[in-house]
């Protein structure tokens, strides 16, 4: 709620503060998807739960934090570059993600969640009494 005003509304609320929110979570996005791929398949079976935990935590807080599902949509868009970006295998041979289990359910466990939590109805913001109906 706004001292100023008494209302409610997405936060922040200016639009270059919006947009500054929003590259910091293409950021997060891509840090936790690196990390995640490094992470997932270390310390197989935690490591893969935390991995995704942590991806998952980063998308439905990045739509509780601004209120839109653009919220969860930029983190989620950062970590799938970020792991798209690492399953390549190099030249000499090189690569990050297995082909097992362990990879898999990282890689579409960790879309399923960008996009459940994309897609999650978000409850309005509250109204402050004075402004009901």
């Amino acid at each position: 709620m706004s001292p100023d005003t008494g209302e409610w509304g997405a936060y922040p609320r200016g639009q270059g503060a919006r947009i500054a929110v929003y590259a910091a979570l293409v950021v997060l996005g891509l840090l936790t998807g690196a990390a995640g791929t490094l992470v997932q398949d270390g310390w197989f079976p935690l490591g893969l739960l935390l991995a995704l935990a942590a991806a998952t935590g980063l998308f439905w807080g990045g739509a509780k934090l601004c209120r839109t599902k653009a919220g969860a949509a930029a983190p989620g868009a950062g970590w799938v570059v970020a792991v798209l970006l690492m399953t390549s295998s190099r030249a000499e041979g090189d690569f990050l993600f297995a082909a097992g289990l362990a990879s898999y359910v990282y890689l579409f466990g960790g879309m399923l969640a960008a996009v459940m939590c994309t897609t999650i109805a978000l409850p309005a913001p509250p109204v402050p009494v004075r402004k009901n109906r």
